[in-house]
């Protein structure tokens, strides 16, 4: 299936250029989710159904980083996530985190450990032997920019130090490989276009050797469907005893939605997205990028007026391209803005 082909899957009303705010879902999962809406609704069906949901996020994800579903975990937020990996660090552990950071992948550390902020291109060169972790997002939720992974993972395997990527901004547009990785976290409901309360973990077995399951919980349990009641503790012994029990009708519109992408191919989607916002960026006189995500200085109003959905970061407009995105909607917004 090409794109053009692909975006009349999608119901995305002219003008929106915000899915790094929130993904738009595709028909399929929106169906299957106002399917389970109504069984709920009328208590006409059973739940687990709806969990089977769970188990295909888990795999799709899994597939679409390169990833064994062994060391898939499910959780809420990315911030939850990054809060029970933080268990496996040691007391005044220093952790290296970008300027810029979204809170989510700072506020768990600064709890933690002792955190050192560095600009996000200088990231690498800040990994020394006194180092326990590196923390950065794949792609900058703010500004777009998109970390070199290679050069990270090579000075923190010097070192021995831990690598820890949050995917939210990056997953489901920018091919993405856990290769070298320990820890890769990712909100589900923006680039993976599903509902707020899914997210994935992919946690690297060594990791997982010295991290404690603070949430842990019947889901988690080594015997699924047979951990509701008593002692003793017997949680799996892969990713899956760092479950939290998951929201079910979250996963319910995420299995659809990361099958499809899968389906459809990221490296076709980054070439797509990166093209409309180099669109964008040659309509504003801005030399071309590597992102699908552009931050510039520009009047946000002027966007709103001509019904243009974007947002506004770190005082700029930040506007965003993904599967469902037009040519039409960016010339739409270029002619709103100059």
């Amino acid at each position: 299936m090409d794109i053009a082909s692909a975006r009349k899957l999608w119901d995305a009303d002219p003008g929106w250029l915000n899915t790094a705010s929130y993904g738009l879902p595709p028909r399929r999962a929106f169906e299957e989710l106002q399917a389970v809406l109504t069984e709920w609704r009328h208590g006409s069906g059973d739940w687990k159904p709806w969990d089977a949901s769970v188990g295909r996020s888990r795999v799709a994800f899994a597939r679409l980083v390169g990833a064994p579903v062994s060391d898939v975990s499910v959780g809420s937020t990315v911030s939850q996530i990054m809060s029970v990996v933080a268990t496996a660090l040691p007391p005044g552990a220093r952790v290296v985190v970008p300027e810029i950071e979204f809170t989510s992948n700072l506020f768990p550390w600064a709890v933690a450990a002792d955190v050192e902020t560095v600009p996000a291109d200088r990231l690498a060169d800040a990994i020394t032997r006194d180092t326990a972790a590196v923390a950065f997002s794949l792609v900058q939720s703010a500004t777009g920019y998109v970390a070199p992974p290679a050069d990270i993972v090579a000075a923190a395997r010097a070192h021995d130090v831990l690598v820890i990527a949050d995917g939210s901004q990056a997953c489901g547009w920018l091919p993405v490989d856990v290769e070298g990785l320990d820890v890769l976290a990712c909100a589900a409901y923006k680039w993976l276009m599903a509902p707020r309360g899914a997210a994935f973990g992919y946690l690297s077995p060594r990791l997982r050797e010295r991290m404690r399951p603070l949430a842990a919980n019947w889901y988690g349990g080594a015997d699924e469907g047979g951990s509701y009641y008593g002692p003793p503790l017997r949680l799996a012994d892969d990713a899956r005893a760092f479950d939290l029990s998951p929201a079910w009708f979250s996963y319910v519109g995420a299995a659809p939605a990361i099958e499809l992408l899968n389906e459809l191919g990221v490296a076709r989607i980054r070439d797509h997205d990166v093209a409309l916002a180099n669109r964008f960026r040659t309509g504003l006189g801005l030399e071309p990028s590597d992102t699908a995500i552009v931050s510039v200085d520009a009047p946000g109003e002027r966007l709103a007026a001509a019904g243009i959905r974007a947002a506004v970061r770190a005082g700029k407009v930040r506007a965003s391209f993904h599967v469902y995105t037009t040519e039409d909607d960016v010339d739409r917004a270029l002619d709103a803005l100059t």
